[in-house]
C-alpha cells in the first residue's frame, strides 16, 4: 500500500539534533514535562511544596507554570475550572496514596461536569506494584481502582519509554467528547531515574470527532418539522460543545421554545422570545415541556437535578442528543443520537425543514407571567432575591462565578441569568462543599484579566479559607463573597426565627471572624448588607488582588 504523502509530525534539524544527542541529566519526570508541553499545556495545578519525586527538577528545567494551592481536593477543583473555561486540557500533579485520594471528590465533580482534567499521578516503585506489598510509603494494593469508576479513561506507566504515548492518549481521551478527567499513573522510581530518551517532540493527540448517525439525523428533522407543538430542553453539553449558536439558530427555524437544565445555564438567551429561562422551576413550565408532541433534549441526560428528582414526564416523542453513551435513554425512551451537541445541531440545521407558529412567543411569554415561582425567584421580596439582584448587576456579563451549594445558590439555578454560556459554576454532581473558592483561583489563571466570583454560605467558608492566600500570592481579581446563613432564611432579616441562638453565646458565637481572618492573609475585606452589596461588588470585583465581602442579612 503507498501513500502520496505523509501527514505524520516530522522533526525540524534542532529537534533532530537532540533525538541524536540527548542532553544530560534528564529523568522520566522531563519525560513528563516534555510530554504535557508538546501537547500545549502552559499551567499546570498542584499542592505546595514538591509535586512528586522526579518531577520538581522537571518543572524547573520546562516552561510550565506550577500552581500551588493548599490541598490536592482544592487543586483538582481549580484544575477542572481551568478546563471548563478554556475547554483546554487542565493538567494536575498528585503524590501517591492520600495525596492522590484527597483528589477523589474533584474528580468526580469534573466527571460530572466533562470537564478535561489529566491527572498525572505518582505510583510507588514499580517492584510494589502487582500486589507485591513492599510497605512503600503511601503504597495501596490498586490504586488504580480508587480512580477507575471515576474518571473517563485510565493509562498505567511501567517504563520510561511508555510516558509519552500514555499521556498523549489520555490527553486525546480527555478532549474525545464527552470531555472528562482522566487519569496516568507513574511509579516514583521511572519518575526519578535518568534517562537516555531523547527530548519527546512531534505529538499528536487530536480528539476524535463524534457525528450523529444521518439516518437518525433525517428522522429526527421529520419530527421536528412536522410537529405541532415543538420544544427543546439544552443541558450542559451545548455549551461545553459551543453550540450556543447553533441551537438559537435551530429554536427559531422550527419555532420552539427553550428551557434550559440548571447545568445549560446561558445555553439559549435569558430574554429571547422563546426562552422559557433555566428549568425545572414552576409546574407551568413543566406541563408545556411535557406536552410538547416532540421534545427535543439537547446536552443531558435528564439526570435527578435535571427534572425535578425524575419527576418529569414526557408524553410525546422524545429526541435525545448526548455524548456520553450511557445517558442515551437512560431515564426516558428516546430517538437517541449519540454525537456532540454541536455537529448534531449542525446536521439538524442542514436537514430541518422551517415551521412556523406565531402563537408560540404569546404561549412563553403567557407561562412565564403565570408561574409565580419563577416570578417570585426572580423580582419577589427576601433578601436572597436582592442578594442576586445585586450580584448581577455588577457582575461583568463575561466574568466567571462559582457557587457552592446553599440555599442562595439552588435559588439562582432557577432566577439568575447567567447572560453567557460557561460563566456561572456550581457543584451539581458531588456536591461537596468547598468548590467556589478553589475553583474561582483556577478559573482566575485561565483569564487573570477578568474578575471571578466565588460564592459560599458561612459554615463551609472555614474549609477553604487557606486558599485566600494562594489568591494572593498571585495577585489574582477573586472576590470571594460569604453569605450568612440568616441571609437565605428569606423574612427580609427583621427578626430572628428562632432556629439561631444568640451571637453572643451557643453555636454562633464559635463561627469565625471571617473578615478578621482575610485581613489577617492580608486580604481585603468587609461587612455588607444586602442593601450595599451591589456598591461592594463594584468596587471589589474590578480591583486589583483577592477581596473578602461577608453578607450580613442584619
Amino acid at each position: 500500500m503507498s501513500h502520496d504523502h505523509d501527514d505524520r509530525p516530522g522533526l525540524n534539524a534542532a529537534q533532530a539534533e537532540a533525538a541524536l544527542n540527548p542532553p544530560p541529566g534528564r529523568v522520566g519526570g522531563d519525560l513528563v514535562t516534555e510530554t504535557l508541553q508538546g501537547l500545549g499545556a502552559a499551567t499546570v495545578f498542584g499542592v505546595s511544596g514538591r509535586p512528586a519525586p522526579g518531577l520538581s527538577g522537571a518543572l524547573r528545567r520546562s516552561a510550565l507554570a506550577y500552581v500551588e494551592l493548599g490541598a490536592e481536593n482544592n487543586a483538582a477543583f481549580a484544575a477542572d475550572a481551568y478546563g471548563r473555561i478554556t475547554g483546554e486540557v487542565a493538567v494536575l500533579l498528585l503524590t501517591a496514596g492520600p495525596g492522590a485520594l484527597a483528589a477523589l471528590p474533584a474528580l468526580q465533580e469534573a466527571a460530572a461536569a466533562s470537564a478535561p482534567v489529566l491527572a498525572v499521578c505518582a505510583q510507588v516503585p514499580a517492584a510494589g506494584l502487582g500486589g507485591r506489598r513492599h510497605g512503600h510509603p503511601r503504597e495501596l494494593r490498586d490504586q488504580q481502582a480508587s480512580f477507575r469508576e471515576v474518571v473517563k479513561s485510565v493509562h498505567p506507566v511501567r517504563t520510561a519509554s511508555q510516558i509519552p504515548s500514555a499521556i498523549a492518549a489520555a490527553w486525546e481521551s480527555a478532549l474525545t467528547a464527552p470531555h472528562g478527567p482522566v487519569w496516568v499513573e507513574i511509579p516514583e522510581d521511572v519518575l526519578r531515574a535518568e534517562t537516555v530518551l531523547p527530548p519527546v517532540s512531534a505529538l499528536d493527540a487530536t480528539p476524535r470527532e463524534l457525528y450523529p448517525r444521518p439516518e437518525l439525523t433525517l428522522v429526527a428533522a421529520d419530527l421536528l418539522a412536522r410537529a405541532a407543538r415543538p420544544a427543546i430542553i439544552a443541558g450542559g453539553g451545548v455549551v461545553r460543545a459551543d453550540a450556543t449558536g447553533k441551537l438559537r439558530a435551530l429554536a427559531e427555524r422550527i419555532a420552539a421554545p427553550v428551557a434550559t437544565t440548571y447545568g445549560g445555564k446561558g445555553a439559549f438567551p435569558w430574554e429571547h422570545p422563546l426562552s422559557l429561562r433555566s428549568w425545572p422551576g414552576d409546574p407551568r413550565v413543566t406541563e408545556l415541556l411535557e406536552a410538547a408532541d416532540v421534545l427535543l433534549v439537547v446536552g443531558s441526560g435528564l439526570g435527578a437535578l435535571s427534572s425535578g428528582g425524575h419527576t418529569f414526564a414526557p408524553r410525546g416523542r422524545v429526541v435525545q442528543i448526548e455524548a456520553d453513551a450511557g445517558k442515551l435513554e437512560s431515564n426516558h425512551p428516546a430517538l437517541g443520537i449519540h454525537s456532540d451537541a454541536r455537529e448534531a445541531l449542525d446536521a439538524l440545521l442542514d436537514a430541518v425543514e422551517p415551521r412556523e407558529d406565531a402563537t408560540v412567543a404569546d404561549r412563553v411569554r403567557t407561562t412565564l407571567e403565570a408561574a409565580p415561582d419563577l416570578a417570585a425567584a426572580a423580582q419577589g421580596p427576601g433578601p436572597d432575591a436582592r442578594v442576586l439582584a445585586a450580584v448581577r448587576a455588577a457582575l461583568p456579563d463575561t466574568a466567571p462565578s462559582f457557587w457552592d451549594l446553599t440555599p442562595l445558590t439552588t435559588r439562582a439555578w432557577s432566577a439568575f441569568d447567567a447572560r453567557r454560556p460557561n460563566t456561572m459554576h456550581s457543584a451539581q454532581g458531588a456536591g461537596g462543599p468547598g468548590y467556589a473558592l478553589p475553583s474561582a483561583t483556577g478559573a482566575a489563571f485561565a483569564d487573570p484579566t477578568t474578575p471571578v466570583l466565588a460564592v459560599t454560605g458561612e459554615d463551609d467558608a472555614p474549609h477553604t479559607a487557606a486558599e485566600l492566600t494562594t489568591a494572593r500570592r498571585y495577585g489574582l481579581p477573586v472576590t470571594w463573597l460569604i453569605v450568612d446563613g440568616d441571609g437565605d432564611r428569606g423574612d427580609g432579616g427583621d427578626g430572628d426565627d428562632g432556629d439561631h441562638e444568640d451571637r453572643d453565646g451557643g453555636p454562633d458565637a464559635l463561627r469565625p471572624d471571617l473578615v478578621a481572618l482575610a485581613e489577617s492573609l492580608g486580604v481585603p475585606a468587609l461587612r455588607s448588607t444586602p442593601a450595599s452589596l451591589a456598591t461592594d461588588l463594584t468596587t471589589a470585583l474590578p480591583a486589583p488582588g483577592p477581596s473578602v465581602i461577608v453578607l450580613r442579612a442584619r
